[in-house]
Formats: structure tokens, sequence, C-alpha cells
């Protein structure tokens, strides 16, 4: 959590650590990823067999490897609006008699040529959990039962034992599973009013708990704000265990870019107030958290869906990905865990090559945070200046204060982790740093670039982590438009 005091532009910004405020948990499934079968997500990046970078699985390991760096600790598959015509049956068994079919959500053909069990093992391979979103789309309740059972299942019964028979004798335990994805929406297959969804969804939960009781359940939420989000939690919050938000920021100019993932702020605390309401009126004890399961910076029109989505992010996205995990980190009381979308390929900080991997500008931020980032929230107040423009979305700028500096801090094992975004394009600021003793070590790790409009590519890398020292002396200048991680023991 951090407090905020709005000061000229010209004064001293300030920022103020207290390490026996420590606050709320940050779980490690706010690092957790998501794969789509969309794009070069899953084939071409995860899985590419024939390639020399691929093990005797065909599963890449360049990316695996960048999987682990991340110590990513769930991912969602395998969707997603791919998922509202995925019937998981037909990416089951051998290879060679599984159909080939028409995918609806992004344009393509799927040929089931990886499917659940090809990911049960790449997860195991990676060290990660699996998280699993159903088909409320063209699927049904008894499909649904039947995944749940191939994965989950130690009886003697049918789709248990065809888990078996296809060289699985343990089951997989699954503990997450999505009930459906953005069913809300005109873009899917069998889109859902708020009231049919809440029927079904309330439904399939009392179905799904009766033969797993141990499994985590996520409800399709909209926005954290939207009318969806508060009708379908007052009707399923007895079988809620999560409730997903979706939000995705861009902008071509670089303030309202910056600065969009504020939005997601506002999201995660309208949707936590959304949840207790549903509490009160139901008298539910328990308190689901938010899995926010889609996220990232992500333009449709510069990298159509349909295209492959494939992003190439800019210092100023950069930027908007520091604010993004600033969000998470002072909301952490409200988080049970976030999903980047994507992991590989696919609006995603991490690109593969036939020869290699491209690790975009949002690839260095992202991977400060996953190592360093973790543990419990520490109070903060930052003192600074405004920014007083055009914001994306507009409601930005009516419902919140956007400082130049964005600020999260953390606490593990006795080391304090200050995160810090300067987001002004041309302005560094001398900041008076508080609760650091003068004479401490401080490890500084800086992410910028010379332009706003630079990027990595496969044959040049202009943006990535550079580390140094500093010796606390009471203030420290934190570099125009740059992202800085500084470190010190308490």
């Amino acid at each position: 959590m951090t407090t905020f005091t709005k000061i000229a532009d010209d004064a001293c910004p300030s920022i103020s650590i207290d390490t026996d405020r420590v606050l709320s948990e940050i779980k490690d499934e706010v690092y957790s990823g998501f794969t789509e079968h969309m794009g070069r997500c899953i084939y071409g990046g995860l899985y590419d067999p024939g390639n020399p970078l691929s093990d005797e699985n065909g599963f890449r390991k360049d990316v695996i490897e960048a999987f682990k760096e991340l110590d990513c600790p769930v991912v969602r598959y395998p969707g997603g609006n791919f998922v509202a015509t995925y019937h998981w049956y037909e990416g089951v068994g051998p290879k060679e008699n599984r159909p080939r079919r028409p995918e609806l959500a992004w344009n393509g053909v799927e040929s089931n040529e990886f499917g659940t069990d090809e990911f049960m093992k790449w997860c195991d391979t990676v060290g990660t959990k699996p998280y699993i979103a159903l088909n409320m789309g063209t699927g049904t309740l008894d499909e649904a039962m039947g995944w749940l059972e191939y994965c989950n299942s130690t009886q003697d019964t049918y789709w248990a034992n065809l888990r078996r028979k296809n060289g699985h004798p343990e089951p997989y335990n699954v503990k997450y599973w999505a009930l459906g994805n953005e069913c809300y929406g005109e873009w899917q297959v069998e889109q859902s009013t708020k009231e049919d969804y809440a029927k079904k969804a309330y439904q399939w939960a009392k179905a799904l708990k009766l033969m797993d009781p141990s499994i985590v359940l996520i409800l399709c939420g909209e926005l954290g704000y939207a009318d969806w989000d508060r009708y379908v939690l007052g009707e399923c919050i007895k079988w809620a265990d999560m409730h997903s938000i979706h939000v995705y920021t861009a902008d071509k100019e670089h303030m309202p870019n910056v600065s969009g993932p504020l939005s997601a702020e506002r999201a995660i605390e309208i949707c936590a107030s959304l949840i207790d309401v549903a509490r009160i009126k139901h008298n539910v004890k328990k308190r689901p958290t938010i899995c926010f399961d889609e996220w990232n910076i992500w333009d449709p029109i510069r990298a159509p869906g349909d295209k492959g989505a494939e992003e190439l992010y800019t210092v100023s996205d950069m930027l908007a990905m520091g604010v993004w995990c600033n969000v998470f980190i002072r909301q952490s009381k409200y988080i049970g865990m976030t999903n980047i979308a994507q992991s590989v390929n696919v609006i995603s900080p991490l690109m593969t090559t036939k020869t290699g991997l491209v690790k975009q500008t949002t690839w260095w931020v992202y991977l400060l945070f996953a190592k360093y980032m973790r543990g419990n929230t520490l109070g903060v107040h930052l003192k600074s200046g405004i920014y007083s423009g055009r914001t994306n979305p507009a409601f930005i700028e009516t419902t919140m204060e956007v400082a130049w500096l964005d600020v999260s801090a953390a606490i593990k094992n006795g080391w304090v982790n200050l995160a810090v975004v300067n987001a002004h394009e041309e302005k560094s600021f001398e900041t008076e740093l508080k609760g650091i003793k003068e004479g401490t070590e401080v490890e500084v790790h800086l992410v910028t670039g010379e332009k706003l409009d630079d990027v990595n590519t496969a044959e040049k890398t202009t943006v990535e982590i550079e580390e140094s020292k500093w010796t606390a002396k009471g203030h420290y200048t934190f570099p125009k438009h740059s992202f800085t991680l500084l470190r010190w023991k308490a």
C-alpha cells in the first residue's frame, strides 16, 4: 500500500519507507502465467518439435528455462477465448487419432497435437502448477466433470481409466479451475447474459465441488467494476473461491500508456468491495480473492489477435509494465493470483525465434519483480508532483491522481525492495529517501533506454538490466523514463 501527497512539480519528491509497516502477504501466484492456443503461444512457443532447441517431448528448452528463471508458480490453459469451442477429450490419446478442428476464436485450425497430457507433462518439467479454464460456451457440465475426473480422480471410473490407458496412472491433482472465460463478451461463441451465466455457474460449481471438494473455482468476472461482476458475485458467492478480472491497457501517447494500468488499481478496489457486499448479503464468512488472470499492455489494432498478436514492446511499454506490477504489490491484500497474458510470443515479454529467445523491454521489469518483489507489501508514503493530462481510460484522471513517480515496496527475509517508475519523459527526479540509514549499501537495478520508442529485437538488445551499487546518502536520483529497483538489508 502506498499513500500519497501531491506537491508542486518543482518541489523535491520524497519516499518514506517504514519497515515496521509490514502489510499483506504477496502471494507467489501473483507471478503466474497464461498459455493459450493462439498464434505462436503453444505451437512454436512452448511446443516446437523438430527444433534443435527442443527436448525429446518437443518442448522448447530455452522457454522452460525462462519460466524457471521467473519461478512461475501457476500457468493457465488452454484459453482464453479459444476454450469456448475446445473439447478436451479430442486432445488426448494417440496423436494420430486426434481430429483437426476449425478454431473460431482466432480464425485458425486446431490440430489437437498438444493437449491435456502434454500440458501436464510440460508443467511438471517447468515445475509449475496447472490451471484449467472450462468450456462454458459449447461445452457441457458432463464434459467438464469428465475433464475433472480425467485429471484428478483415483477411482475405477471411465475417464480416470482413460487417463491410465493413456499412460498416466497417477492423477494430476489440478487445483485451479475456471468457470468459463469472458462469457459476457459479444466476441464469444455462446455469449451469456449475466443472469444466464450466474444460474449456470452456480450449478456447475455445485457439481464440480461434489466430485472434488478440494478444487479452487474461479468465477468469470469482467472488469471488476462492471454490473456483470456485481450480479454474478451476488448470485454465486457461495461457491466462488476467486473472482476473475481481465484488463488490457495501451495508448499511442506516452503518459496515457504508462498510467493506463492505474485503471486496474481502481478495478481491484471496487471488485474487493463488491465481494464484501455479496458476502454480507449472503452471510458468507470466507473472502474470495481476485484472480487477475488476463492483464498486459495490448493494442489489438497494432497487434491483431487473429494475426498472432505479436507486440513489439517499447520503453514506454516497459514503464507501463512497472506500473502494472506496482499495482499488484500495492493491492496484494485482495489478490490471489495474476496471470500475465500471455507467457510466450502472444502479447508477451518473451519471444521465440528458430534459433533462440528475444527478451523484450517488458521482460526485464517483470523479471525483477518476480525475483525480488515477494514476501509482504511494505507501507510507503510518496510525495510527488502529478501528471494532469489525458488518460486512457478517461476515468483515471477523474478518480485518482497520477504521480510522476509510481512506487511500491516489499520485504522478505530482511531485505527491503523498493520499485520506482519515473514516468516523466524528460525529467529526472532527485528524491529524498526516508527510512534508509545513511551509509547503507544499496543494490541498484535500473532498466531504461535512450528513447521512449527503443525496442529489443533478435538483431539487437537495447534495453536490459543495468546493475550498480549506491551508498545511501539521503537523496537518490531516479533517471527520466526509467524503472529502478533498490534493494538493501533492513
